[in-house]
């Protein structure tokens, strides 16, 4: 995934994209950007890696070089930005949330134009250096961006640093979300709105699909129209936007809880206590409390002072470690008990598998995991949804070839919740992971949850629609 912020202000503005863009931490955890044009004249940008350290420890030491009034900045979990261009639109910089399905043979046709890619990212294309390639086809800014969101299979969403202020066009489909907000003498546009509370912004409004506007300290002028056809990825609701932050008036919060809500309404387990997998499953667990009519309590506890979350380290054994360090079992809470985990999904399976273990040791009676999301079926075209590289990494599709000979065999069948696929499916993870009980969310729970017509949401990597 990753997260966009920038700064428009008749003062300076790196205090605001500092920390603006600190607020988007929870989006990526691979590198880190700045990019401003300073009192000089002259832009100045910094990039630095976050495998090893977090935004404000790499950044903090960068910040006395920036001293101008417009800044755009990123956290990315693929390629290294922002990016600077010099073209025939003017000198710019630019950082994007994306993901180029087709990022092969559109470098290829850049290529075979006589053009050049200066920036790689672990020796491929840098899908945002092919963005800037792509808009500098057009004769300006806005016939540039069309013409980029038209060729690219996938989404953008993207932050364009210009000396006349910043340009701001969200994902064709609205996949990934942008939000402006403003306060006297200064705009900023942001990924999450909540990114903006503290630094005193306002929210103004969310961009539309497919909109561009060019954002200065003395407004925000209209540059493409809101054309495009909204579908939001679903998965912003349930695990990666920040539980403060609202996508098209629908709070994260508040989908979470009814996840749980609708969960626990319709499950018949009588259990003693019901208890998130921190922090991911925090507000899942309340509502399904609440709708299942089961005691809240935290049976488990995240250590938050030192341990940083599980999937920053890059190969599987560290964070495997890390998953297993960080969460502290409540003994006093669990023995003996019939215990509910609430989490919002599985991916590999195998935290979640060392997770029922150690509850197991730690004296639970049994061990029940609902998950506030439908099985992961389907590996998502549009954006960098996780670091999976091949579909065998879903414990669905390593599932389906345990039950079938190979992953991909009767993939609308295992997606269909309640057929016998799926229920054989479901019922193979529980036994592998060596839970008691285990059960998914419906699609239709998603759905609901959310509140918005099901063809504005995204939920390709469960039943595998949304195609563009």
């Amino acid at each position: 995934m990753g997260g966009l912020f920038g700064v428009v202000s008749k003062e300076k503005c790196i205090t605001d994209l500092f920390y603006g863009v600190d607020y988007h931490s929870h989006l990526g955890t691979k590198r880190g950007g700045l990019a401003v044009i300073n009192s000089d004249g002259m832009l100045k940008r910094s990039i630095h890696s976050l495998k090893q350290s977090y935004f404000r420890v790499k950044f903090e030491q960068d910040l006395p070089k920036f001293d101008g009034h417009m800044g755009i900045g990123v956290i990315s979990d693929s390629e290294a930005q922002p990016i600077a261009v010099h073209s025939h639109l003017g000198r710019y910089a630019i950082c994007t949330v994306m993901k180029i399905s087709n990022i092969d043979s559109l470098a290829q046709d850049v290529l075979s134009e006589g053009k050049i890619f200066t920036e790689l990212s672990d020796g491929s294309t840098n899908a945002t250096e092919l963005l800037a390639q792509l808009i500098n086809h057009g004769d300006s800014f806005a016939q540039g961006i069309r013409y980029a969101q038209s060729k690219i299979e996938g989404s953008c969403t993207m932050l364009i640093l210009t000396d006349d202020g910043i340009i701001a066009a969200r994902d064709y489909y609205g996949r990934t979300p942008l939000v402006i907000g403003s306060k006297e003498g200064a705009y900023c546009v942001a990924s999450e709105s909540c990114s903006m509370i503290n630094l005193g912004y306002d929210l103004e409004r969310e961009l539309g699909p497919g909109e561009a506007v060019l954002i200065t300290p003395g407004g925000i002028k209209p540059l493409l129209p809101a054309e495009g056809r909204l579908h939001v990825c679903s998965f912003l609701w349930i695990y990666y936007g920040f539980p403060a932050a609202s996508y098209e008036g629908v709070n994260v919060d508040q989908a979470r809880r009814n996840l749980g809500r609708l969960m626990g309404e319709q499950d018949d387990i009588q259990a003693d206590l019901v208890s998130p997998i921190p922090d991911s499953g925090n507000c899942m667990a309340i509502g399904y409390s609440e709708g299942a009519r089961v005691p809240f309590r935290n049976a488990v506890l995240k250590y938050t002072p030192t341990w940083p979350r599980s999937f920053m380290p890059i190969d599987q054994t560290t964070r495997s470690l890390v998953a297993k360090m960080k969460l502290i079992p409540n003994y006093g809470l669990m023995k003996g008990k019939k215990l509910v985990f609430c989490d919002d999904s599985i991916v590999r399976g195998t935290q979640l598998r060392d997770n029922v273990e150690i509850f197991r040791r730690h004296g639970a009676g049994e061990v029940h995991i609902r998950i506030s999301c439908p099985p992961l079926v389907y590996p998502c075209p549009y954006l960098n949804f996780s670091a999976s590289k091949s579909p065998l990494e879903f414990v669905t599709r390593r599932t389906i070839e345990q039950l079938e000979g190979t992953h991909d065999k009767n993939l609308k069948e295992y997606a269909t919740y309640g057929s016998p696929c799926y229920c054989k499916m479901v019922e193979a993870i529980r036994s592998n992971l060596k839970m008691n009980s285990l059960k998914f969310n419906s699609v239709d729970n998603v759905v609901k949850a959310i509140g918005l017509p099901k063809e504005c949401i995204c939920t390709h990597c469960f039943d595998g629609s949304g195609n563009n």
